[in-house]
């Protein structure tokens, strides 16, 4: 029998594209159902959230690489049992890779076809570009799945000006027009909507307005502590506290690149394949790579480490 995304079992016969999200009533419920996927929001994320899931209202959030920003839209999906459709941005992406296309081997086949059947088969244009023989980029997929979709729509700062009026296009009404098959296709629900961040470049004040916003700062401490506990949960409590004190620490430092949660995952697996049982000097030392990122970093971190660290008592 196979898993939903809850982790309870589908039944047999139950038809997924059939079946309506299950939104929390409330901003308890969804900062408990989020936990219960191994997602630590505090009361200002959840409220974002849960008012985006209410609303049907984009939310953009923003913050620096590695703080969650995507992991938030993974865990709605998985709270909501819905599909998750992603956008990965970068630069030169345009409406082809995200909205639809058209098969173009499938279309000459076609035409091939209809000609070597005989002068009364012939294909029209317009018969060339109809619902088989268009390909479904993620903004098209996600518009026909509506309410059983979360859109992801990842580092959007990575794309151009143009793309961003496409998005503040779509964003405004829910709708795509196909012009070659004379048809509108507008989503009954919108689907949930996160736009990420790293602000490699400022967004235009129009998609801002646009989207609810949230700032999102690592994790304290404490929090992190929750956070790597929960995604390893066969890691030593001495060793998750240390790791998450020590990178604590490691982000007030001025560093080109600012640890993020992986960062802080990575280097406790790393610690804890090597046998260690709280975070050392020595065993710092060895797999600072796994934290830092740059040369630049590894040295500033490498000369205070004995600041950084705080060693266990024997």
């Amino acid at each position: 029998m196979k898993d939903r995304a809850d982790g309870r079992p589908e039944r047999p016969g139950e038809d997924r594209a059939a079946r309506r999200p299950t939104t929390p009533v409330s901003i308890e419920e969804l900062t408990s159902a989020l936990e219960g996927v191994g997602y630590f929001a505090d009361r200002g994320l959840a409220t974002a959230l849960f008012l985006a899931l209410r609303s049907r209202r984009p939310l953009l959030l923003e913050g620096e690489a590695g703080v969650g920003k995507t992991e938030a839209a993974k865990a709605l999906r998985a709270v909501l049992d819905a599909d998750l459709i992603r956008l990965q941005c970068y630069e030169g992406i345009d409406a082809r890779q995200a909205l639809y296309d058209w098969d173009y081997p499938r279309q000459l086949l076609a035409a091939r076809l209809a000609h070597e059947s005989g002068p009364g088969n012939r294909t029209e244009v317009d018969d060339l570009y109809g619902p088989e023989f268009i390909t479904e980029r993620p903004l098209l997929r996600a518009l026909r799945a509506g309410e059983r979709a979360v859109l992801l729509v990842d580092e959007i700062d990575r794309a151009d000006d143009q793309f961003e009026a496409l998005m503040l296009e779509l964003l405004s009404d829910f709708t795509i027009s196909v012009p070659e098959m004379n048809e509108t296709i507008r989503a009954a629900v919108p689907p949930v909507v996160v736009l990420t961040s790293n602000r490699t470049r400022e967004l235009h004040d129009a998609l801002r307005r646009r989207c609810a916003y949230v700032w999102i700062d690592p994790p304290d401490a404490q929090l992190e502590i929750r956070i790597v506990r929960a995604r390893l949960p066969g890691i030593e409590p001495r060793l998750a506290d240390s790791v998450a004190t020590a990178v604590a620490r490691i982000r007030k430092l001025d560093l080109l690149k600012v640890p993020g949660i992986a960062e802080t995952l990575d280097w406790a697996r790393a610690l804890a394949m090597i046998g260690a049982h709280a975070v050392t000097v020595e065993a710092a030392r060895a797999t600072l790579g796994w934290v830092v990122k740059t040369r630049e970093d590894t040295s500033a971190v490498g000369a205070v480490l004995d600041d950084i660290v705080v060693e266990p008592a024997s």
